[in-house]
């Protein structure tokens, strides 16, 4: 029985060291995308540093084409993210790759797949002071990272195996670093494409003089959680035991670049990596024209960290322009719209029913499901990116790009193209009077009173998901809002005799008093069916001291609508029970309300959901006039069919 036991124990140890040797010989010869080699010989995918002017490393994958011949000179399309270009992956991901258990590559090298089989060279580098590149942040967009935006255009344009032909591409953070590029003026950039980047940070973190804490706060958590994945990948997700085990032998944080096989250099990079806590200066804006203080007693301001603050050089740059929105994100369509009003450079703009980063189909009457395919699809949009790039980018003088918009009419499910914004046949207005009985009103007030009182509900929120969250995998879809419209301050219209459709910029005209100096006032447009769902179709903000700001501040671009500034210097804080005179946007959209539908506008005092509280405490009420005398109302740009 001894011997036996023994023999049985030897074999068992034999099997398991077969096993683990297995294993490691599957692990070890599971390539993942990029090891291949190209037939001119170089490996598909390098990982090299480009050393900037002051001496700063930063961390670039160049990608070329499977097929890439000896001497083949092609565009190069530029990425760079503040995320993490990649990964380093250890054995168990090779091992789970090598059995088919996972997938080889996520949704970023998907894409680059695809843009090297368009033959692309793509680079994609860690934004200074992220991932495996030196340096520190001490703000998004500071004056150092579009100076290296450039820098790295004008790196890429004088490689071998590129053309000097370049395009710059991202979404949202790398789609304004996109932009940005063409500040530095480097003559090699003729082409960009941004998905869902703002124009102006302004719009995005104080829509209406509104401090937007939801914004704030998602991208100051997204950034912590990136900080600490460089250190450690299982921390921001909560990983312990055999979990954190596992997760850490698939992946080993950061990406080295080829030369530091043992990882010293990166580990010289985090050790010396200082980066500011970038929500913690924007929480403490609260005009547009406050600086943002950093460390060492220097600042900057929005205008400087954004597109909109460099639209001189810019437009000097000459490059074309692709730009993409969803109505729904943020006030990102306002951005393209005021980009496509002012820049002289050639631009196509795409407004359709996106989520943020285009993921998901936001049209509240057609989409089926919370998570309903974009339209166009996420390939299709790839696409149309590569053949933009094709068109500026393969030779010299041989594309163009006509200036146009091309939009998307929610409810009709119809895409259409106009050159100038509002289209032609929404000029004119349709104005609905607020009245009596909570309606809205086709004909003016003629009598000599008239008004509403209004306790503010600060515990109102726009329910579910709102454009203000915009997480990159979130979706918006928002469901019935009767329920929280019994909160608010409603004005319904009768039912629509005919299709209308609505687009442009919707205008809010209120008369009113308050019994607080400050205050937000919330505007959201409503469809109400017959069977009495209501439908979110767009909404619009106002703080109360920036109401003396609308077209008065004189931002440094054109609007499609008339903009509240908000700067510091023009606040006017309400006299209470003073009657004083509020006008504002919407955001623009595009939709279509069907027959026997109604149109409601919906007033509110708060969205505890994704805005600062104004004022910070108290009660306040609100009285809304509605005569001759003092008119409020509602304007829309709306055709009947």
């Amino acid at each position: 029985m001894s011997r036996r036991f023994r023999r049985m124990v030897l074999w068992s140890l034999g099997l398991i060291a077969l096993a683990v040797g297995a294993v490691a010989l599957l692990a070890t010869l599971t390539k993942l995308p990029g090891e291949e080699l190209t037939p001119s010989g170089l490996r598909r995918n390098t990982a090299i540093y480009v050393k900037m002017r002051d001496g700063v490393q930063l961390a670039a994958d160049v990608w070329l084409p499977q097929d890439y011949q000896t001497g083949q000179r092609l565009p190069v399309l530029l990425r760079t993210t503040r995320s993490g270009r990649e990964s380093e992956y250890g054995w168990a991901f090779r091992l789970l790759v090598g059995l088919k258990l996972t997938k080889p590559h996520g949704p970023g090298n998907a894409q680059t797949d695809y843009l090297n089989g368009r033959h692309f060279v793509v680079v994609v580098a860690d934004a200074r002071g992220r991932g495996a590149s030196g340096g520190n942040r001490e703000v998004e967009f500071s004056a150092q990272e579009i100076s290296d935006l450039g820098e790295l255009v004008h790196w890429a344009s004088q490689q071998p195996w590129s053309s000097g032909r370049i395009g710059t591409f991202g979404n949202y953070y790398e789609g304004t670093a996109a932009e940005l590029a063409a500040a530095s003026n480097v003559p090699a950039l003729k082409a960009v494409a941004a998905f869902s980047s703002p124009f102006d940070a302004g719009m995005q973190l104080l829509p209406g003089g509104l401090h937007n804490q939801a914004m704030e706060r998602s991208w100051t958590d997204q950034i912590r959680k990136l900080d600490h994945m460089e250190g450690d990948v299982c921390l921001p997700v909560g990983l312990h035991g055999l979990r954190r085990w596992w997760v850490g032998r698939m992946v080993r944080g950061v990406k080295r670049v080829d030369d530091d096989h043992d990882g010293t250099q990166l580990a010289a990079i985090l050790a010396q990596r200082h980066n500011n806590d970038s929500g913690e200066p924007l929480s403490r804006v609260e005009f547009r024209d406050d600086h943002i203080l950093l460390s060492g007693g220097k600042s900057t301001t929005l205008a400087e960290i954004s597109p909109a603050g460099h639209q001189s050089e810019i437009i000097r740059s000459r490059v074309a322009l692709q730009i993409w929105c969803g109505w729904l994100d943020g006030g990102v369509c306002e951005g393209a719209l005021s980009r496509y009003l002012t820049l002289k450079n050639p631009q196509e703009v795409i407004m359709g029913p996106f989520s943020h980063n285009l993921q998901f189909n936001t049209d509240p009457f057609l989409a089926t499901s919370r998570r309903s395919p974009p339209e166009p699809s996420s390939e299709d949009q790839q696409r149309m990116m590569a053949d933009f790039f094709e068109r500026i980018l393969r030779t010299e003088g041989a594309g163009t790009v006509e200036s146009g918009i091309h939009y998307y009419t929610t409810g009709a499910g119809q895409w259409h193209d106009t050159k100038v914004w509002p289209p032609h046949v929404f000029e004119s207005r349709i104005r609905f009077y607020l009245a009596a009985d909570h309606t809205l009103s086709k004909t003016a007030p003629d009598s000599t009173s008239g008004a509403d009182t209004y306790a503010v509900d600060f515990s109102t929120t726009n329910p579910n998901r709102s454009r203000w969250h915009m997480e990159p995998t979130d979706d918006f879809f928002n469901g019935d809002r009767s329920a929280e419209d019994s909160k608010l301050l409603v004005y319904t219209s009768a039912p629509l005799e005919a299709d209308a459709e609505i687009t442009g910029s919707p205008i809010v005209k209120l008369e009113v008093a308050s019994t607080a100096t400050d205050g937000a006032f919330f505007a959201y447009l409503e469809d109400v069916a017959p069977d009495g769902r209501v439908t979110l179709l767009n909404e619009g903000e106002l703080r109360a001291v920036c109401r003396g700001a609308v077209n008065v501040g004189k931002l440094s671009y054109n609007s499609p609508s008339p903009v509240s500034s908000c700067f510091r210097k023009n606040a006017q804080p309400m006299i209470p029970a003073e009657p004083a005179d509020l006008e504002f946007s919407m955001w623009p959209a595009s939709v279509l309300l069907p027959k026997g539908d109604r149109i409601r506008m919906a007033l509110a005092g708060a969205d505890t959901s994704s805005f600062q509280r104004y004022p910070p405490t108290g009660d306040v009420t609100w009285t809304v006039y509605r005569h001759a005398g003092r008119v409020s109302y509602l304007d829309l740009p709306l055709h009947t069919k």
